[in-house]
């Protein structure tokens, strides 16, 4: 089954290839062909990975070459399959798949669709890369494919500046991450003298004591690398901002894989971050803000997908809380869970916001509920997922199990922070449905809304929505054994904990319930004046962070660029080349073309020679 291994990422590979050297010669329907072929059979070997797995679970090592050999430094390009990296090789292929085939139907008489395609097929050449490297100089490789991707998707649309701007962000934000991830790594190679995950973990705890503060500092550089690329507290404006890519783009990038790889980072390096308790508490306490902060920003959205965007932070949010109470299994348990509702989310999302020509303000949407009966499906089960319904969705489960081992694990305050980041979760879910496909139509676009046809648009957010329910639930993560065992604790507390988490995501949609369809005036004055304008103006610029940013940063930055440009020192070397160019154009003057003036010349600098030299005598 080794042979399997290498496809998955090369057959990505091979159709981003076809595609960049097909110099955008193909049609539409090639390109979207080669495209979600590619992914396609990248997920079948994936699934009969998965198949031979669960017969035999054994760790397996495929090296295929080695990069540079220097002294002991002698990286090679192999790639780790076990239980942590199989949960995400399955997500990627098998989602991305799904997100390909939308992608036929979404981007129909698009411009540059090859281009698109091209840049999706390399994106999860990337992901794999970074999630089945055996060291993490590979995986730091896919990590800056997938973060280059990004910024491609995001742009896509690059002819509008806003989207250019946007994806610009990203890439700089995501950057200052990285610089934090590959200091980290610097500093690993040069105390532990290897970038081989699997001997790492093995020769830290040999080195380091808990607590050391060199194992704590490797710890918090790969933390500001992981907070980076998932969009965490305080790199994550990003986010919201990438959702001008295509619809697509934000379902599998910016929602269910990359965002994640910076919680599958630190699960992978799990015994580094075990060897540095204040580190991994802070990694819980990022989360738990940052789960709060994006769920209040949600409730004052008005375009779907930045509600949707705020919400992913959120629940990226509940993974970082996860794995800082020691959590890393139910991590990944959300992180697969999540991936399924919040790609079946943006899916539908995508679906209204083709059928309703483009329209995405939820201000100008609205009674679409029989006019898109599937969307509308996709968006009742996938937001019950979100928020956490009881026994009949996976996010309950997942959920569920994160808070259960913060209880377990002494983290009173994450428990805390969980519960009300569940509260406001089923505040904003409901009114983004109610405010969708509710009421009357606000627009002419609504009024006009098209339901999607086809099999490229139905089966993803059918196959999405049963992953969605219970059933994704009993997908199960093989991760025993890769990580470390779950707290245990009492089943009667266990069994409280999830009647307490219930009444509180039930208490929510019942409290928007109220909000949103009886007190929708009297809410509306609250939000208009005085403080609760105030507060609303505050949530939907996201707690003003960019604004902090900008002023903070962005601007001081600008005025000291603008500072230098008459800098002295740059002023001096301009000054030599004065000098060079003003030598030039004397010595130009003396190319005249006149013999006569040439050989008079020749006969003055000889008298100037012989004179010279006979006072020098």
């Amino acid at each position: 089954m080794s042979f399997l291994l290498p496809l998955t990422f090369l057959l990505p590979l091979a159709g981003t290839l076809l595609l960049s050297l097909s110099r955008g010669r193909l049609g539409e329907r090639a390109s979207a062909a080669i495209g979600t072929a590619s992914v396609g059979l990248s997920a079948l070997a994936t699934a009969a990975l998965i198949a031979g797995y669960l017969e035999a679970p054994e760790r397996q090592v495929v090296t295929l070459w080695t990069w540079v050999s220097v002294g002991d430094f002698q990286p090679t390009l192999g790639l780790a399959l076990d239980g942590l990296s199989l949960t995400l090789l399955g997500v990627i292929t098998g989602v991305g798949l799904l997100i390909h085939l939308f992608a036929a139907w979404y981007m129909r008489g698009e411009s540059g669709i090859t281009r698109f395609y091209a840049y999706m097929n390399l994106f999860v050449f990337s992901m794999v890369l970074l999630v089945l490297g055996d060291n993490l100089l590979l995986l730091f490789l896919g990590w800056e494919g997938v973060g280059l991707c990004s910024y491609l998707l995001i742009g896509y649309y690059y002819r509008t500046a806003a989207n250019g701007w946007a994806a610009f962000k990203a890439f700089i934000v995501t950057r200052v991450g990285d610089v934090f991830l590959a200091i980290g790594l610097f500093l690993l190679f040069r105390e532990l003298g290897t970038l081989n995950i699997a001997q790492l973990l093995e020769r830290a705890p040999q080195l380091w004591a808990e607590g050391a503060p060199t194992v704590e500092l490797a710890a918090l550089l790969l933390l500001g690398g992981a907070l980076g690329k998932s969009a965490q507290l305080p790199l994550h404006t990003w986010l919201a901002d990438a959702m001008a890519g295509p619809t697509p783009v934000s379902a599998l990038i910016h929602a269910a894989t990359m965002v994640t790889a910076g919680v599958y980072l630190i699960a992978r390096m799990h015994e580094l971050f075990l060897l540095a308790p204040d580190v991994l508490l802070l990694t819980g306490v990022i989360g738990a803000l940052t789960l709060l902060a994006a769920g209040f920003a949600a409730l004052a959205q008005t375009d779907i997908k930045r509600v949707l965007a705020y919400s992913t932070m959120s629940q990226i949010g509940y993974m970082f809380l996860a794995l800082g109470a020691g959590a890393f299994d139910a991590a990944i348990f959300h992180l697969m869970t999540h991936a399924f509702f919040k790609a079946l989310l943006f899916l539908s999302a995508g679906a209204v916001i083709v059928s309703c020509h483009h329209e995405q303000d939820m201000r100008r949407l609205g009674g679409l509920w029989r006019k898109l009966p599937l969307a509308y499906a996709g968006f009742v089960v996938g937001g019950a997922a979100l928020a956490a319904l009881p026994l009949v969705t996976a996010g309950f489960y997942s959920k569920d199990e994160i808070l259960w081992q913060a209880l377990a694990a002494g983290h009173g305050g994450l428990l805390v922070a969980g519960l009300v980041g569940a509260f406001l979760t089923s505040i904003y879910t409901l009114r983004l449905i109610i405010k969708t496909f509710h009421g009357e139509a606000k627009s002419d676009n609504a009024r006009h809304a098209e339901a999607g046809q086809g099999l490229a648009h139905g089966v993803p957010l059918i196959v999405l929505m049963v992953l969605s329910t219970f059933l994704g639930a009993w997908l199960t993560p093989p991760l025993a054994g890769v990580l470390p065992d779950p707290h245990e604790g009492s089943a009667g507390w266990h069994t409280a904990l999830e009647i307490v988490a219930s009444l509180v995501a039930l208490g929510g949609l019942a409290l928007a319930a109220w909000l949103f369809l009886r007190r929708r005036k009297w809410l509306a004055e609250q939000t208009s004046q005085g403080w609760g304008a105030r507060l609303w103006r505050w949530w939907h610029h996201a707690w003003g962070f960019d604004t902090a940013y900008d002023r903070g940063l962005v601007r001081p930055y600008w005025r000291t660029v603008h500072a230098l440009r008459s800098d002295r020192v740059d002023g001096l070397f301009g000054l030599v080349a004065i000098m060079v160019r003003m030598t030039h154009l004397g010595l130009s003057w003396t190319q005249t073309g006149k013999l006569r003036f040439y050989g008079l010349s020749m006969v003055g600098g000889a008298t100037l020679v012989i004179l010279v030299l006979a006072l020098v005598r």
